[in-house]
């Protein structure tokens, strides 16, 4: 059995609006061996507050903080993506959602060759739709029907410690590494432009017909290789369509 590489982990925090969290999330980093805290567009990320809840013990992961302006930035050096959400059943991106237990066996399997983002929206809303687009597994901490809602640094804990302590069967053979986030919202900008240049998809509204060629390859483990065979067609297609290439033809 094998444990997740936490080595590989990093907690995203998506536009928090309380620095405490900030510095509790880098103590509970600091408790399940994360050594690594994305913090994108806070509301206020005063040092002192932070520190103040991260305490001496967790000082280390604080200084280390990488700050980004936007999400997509933030996330494209990953090559999966675990989305937290309150919601239940499927999201309007047409997507299940599993449990933090499933999440964290699919983890220790995925940890030990790739990069892992877990991403967390801010407390009052969670990660809104054009934000759980970039997500390859959605998960849901399940509450008491009493009270739904959780702190921010109490989800981080709860993710971090299921993977902690989760293991994944060692067959000697584990997911080799995949596309990064930046890879792959490439390869989508490019299917969603050739779609439309061929009429698979409408106009008006693109984003929402590529929500199930999304939903599609989040199940498909993607290496680098198989974007650029992707979008190597794609750049045929368009050759074609511009009467590039010609049309095969049997010469026998």
């Amino acid at each position: 059995m094998e444990k997740a590489k936490m080595e590989n982990l990093a907690i995203i925090l998506n536009r928090p609006k309380h620095p405490g969290n900030i510095g509790s999330a880098a103590r509970c980093a600091k408790n399940m061996g994360i050594n690594s805290i994305v913090v994108v567009r806070p509301l206020n990320a005063e040092r002192k507050k932070i520190e103040q809840m991260a305490t001496h013990f967790a000082l280390d992961i604080v200084e280390h903080i990488t700050y980004y302006d936007d999400l997509d930035h933030a996330l494209a050096p990953f090559n999966h993506i675990v989305g937290t959400t309150s919601r239940s059943g499927d999201t309007s991106l047409k997507r299940s959602i599993i449990s933090p237990a499933h999440m964290a066996e699919e983890i220790s399997d995925i940890s030990q060759n790739n990069r892992v983002a877990l991403l967390f929206g801010p407390e009052d809303r969670g990660l809104t739709n054009s934000e759980l687009k970039y997500c390859d597994t959605l998960v849901k901490i399940p509450t008491s029907e009493n009270l739904k809602s959780i702190n921010l640094s109490h989800a981080v804990m709860i993710i971090c410690y299921m993977i902690f302590t989760a293991r994944s069967e060692s067959t000697g053979t584990f997911t080799p590494a995949m596309a990064t986030a930046a890879e792959k919202e490439a390869m989508y900008d490019h299917l969603k432009e050739t779609f439309m240049r061929i009429g698979f998809i409408k106009a008006q509204n693109p984003d929402y017909w590529m929500i199930n060629v999304r939903r599609f390859f989040s199940r498909v483990k993607l290496r680098a290789k198989d974007v650029k065979i992707l979008r190597g067609i794609c750049r045929q297609v368009d050759l074609y369509g511009k009467g590039k290439i010609p049309y095969p033809t049997d010469n026998k």
